[in-house]
């Protein structure tokens, strides 16, 4: 079943410390539970590229479905992309800004990861999560940049704070 209200974890940690794993046990966790939609919002293109690769890798040997959604995309595949989404066919979508423009729909969007996410707006985040009104998604964002807890709760409100502190062995 899908959350009644919407929860917010912030994930820290310098680079390399293994924030993009995190994400995608977490999200493999929660598809399977739930059933719901993610959706795995990168700053650049170049990064969504590369998360959308080897997120795809990941999710192989589970049998769900994911693409990339960017705005540099041919018309007809971002139109199948879409569709795919509104429908319920696509399990995972990974892109830039494109996972908010007001043509993209979600029909089970429940789960929300947006990497580097001082890279992004307020109302940008906002945005993702409330595409889906009925459906409050869980939202992960992740970053490298360290943040204060008060300053964490100020920005982004009640939300639970994680700090990676040191290297994977």
């Amino acid at each position: 079943s899908f959350p009644t209200r919407r929860s917010s974890d912030l994930l820290q940690g310098d680079v390399g410390t293994g924030k993009t794993v995190v994400a995608f046990l977490s999200l493999l966790h929660w598809i399977r539970g739930t059933g719901g939609q993610v959706a795995y919002m990168a700053p650049t293109t170049i990064l969504a590229t590369q998360v959308a690769k080897k997120l795809a890798e990941f999710l192989e040997p589970y049998g769900i479905t994911s693409a990339l959604l960017l705005g540099s995309l041919k018309t007809k595949e971002k139109k199948e992309i879409k569709s795919a989404l509104a429908s319920g066919q696509l399990s995972v979508v990974v892109g830039t800004h494109a996972l908010i423009q007001e043509d993209t729909h979600y029909k089970h969007l429940s789960y929300v990861i947006i990497d580097e996410q001082h890279r992004f707006g307020v109302a940008q985040r906002a945005k993702l999560w409330d595409k889906n009104k009925e459906i409050h998604p869980h939202v992960l964002v992740m970053t490298a940049t360290p943040i204060p807890r008060t300053l964490a709760m100020t920005l982004y409100g009640d939300l639970d704070v994680s700090v990676i502190d040191e290297l994977p062995v």
